[in-house]
């Protein structure tokens, strides 16, 4: 935690908004996606709200396989699906950051590693009703109530993997052309940095990359400084929770550090 907590007060040190950024298309991304309010639809947030609300209500419990580095938040795998949603689902802020991005890109082929209780699935699906999203979930039980969820909401774009990342993500992976990955599945550096490589081979000059919880411990820091300097990132992002990256063959390389 106190790691964590000086690598923030470094972050606010050193981050900045729009005004300090001199790539027009970094610039655009900052003040027309990420700053941009008025790509919220109400109707799909107000969907969203009550897709966890609904999940906040769960109060049976299961039992929880975990493939990562384990919860900083529960000390048993014995978990309630309410306590769940509440303590380790994607925030109410990431979740319209997320689904604000969705909705500039608009990405036709979708890839999360991390579904848990698809509450950020939720928000891609709604976010990008024509694309293709292929979720990926290591525990049978948290799949079963996204899948449950997914069905009792109507999405119906969405393509639900259940199994351990190494066997799933080569088999989503094969042939495939993503536009948006979002990585929240595991959160070691070696599981980090593989799944990384894994999917370079699935890019595009325009998709994004979209890294959870970079600053989650030592070892997402050293996956992110990893993943940020590779040959193949031309634009990488900070916004402490999140590390974006970019493959844009006509950028050069620049690192930036915003705060949204």
């Amino acid at each position: 935690m106190i790691n964590k907590i000086q690598s923030f007060l470094k972050f606010i040190l050193k981050s900045s908004n729009q005004h300090d950024v001199h790539s027009p298309f970094v610039y655009d991304f900052i003040t027309k996606c990420l700053y941009n309010k008025e790509l919220i639809s109400n109707r799909n947030i107000k969907q969203i709200h009550e897709f966890k609300q609904d999940l906040f209500h769960k109060n049976n419990t299961i039992t929880v396989t975990d493939f990562g580095a384990g919860s900083q938040i529960f000390k048993s795998n014995s978990r309630k699906i309410s306590a769940i949603a509440k303590n380790a689902g994607i925030s109410n802020k990431r979740n319209k950051l997320l689904y604000q991005i969705a909705q500039y890109f608009k990405p036709h082929q979708i890839l999360e590693i991390g579904a848990s209780l698809g509450i950020a699935t939720a928000s891609l699906a709604l976010a990008s009703p024509k694309a293709k999203i292929t979720t990926l979930e290591g525990c049978p039980e948290t799949a079963k109530i996204a899948q449950n969820q997914f069905n009792k909401f109507d999405l119906t774009n969405i393509n639900l993997i259940i199994g351990n990342f190494k066997d799933t993500l080569p088999i989503a992976i094969e042939n495939k052309k993503y536009d948006l990955i979002y990585f929240d599945g595991n959160h070691q550096k070696l599981a980090t940095i593989d799944y990384f490589e894994q999917c370079l081979s699935t890019t595009n000059n325009k998709s994004i990359f979209i890294f959870d919880d970079i600053y989650w411990n030592k070892d997402m820091i050293e996956a992110w400084n990893y993943i940020k300097n590779h040959k193949k990132v031309t634009v990488s992002i900070d916004t402490f929770q999140w590390g974006i990256v970019f493959f844009r063959k006509e950028q050069p390389k620049e690192h930036f550090t915003i705060r949204v």
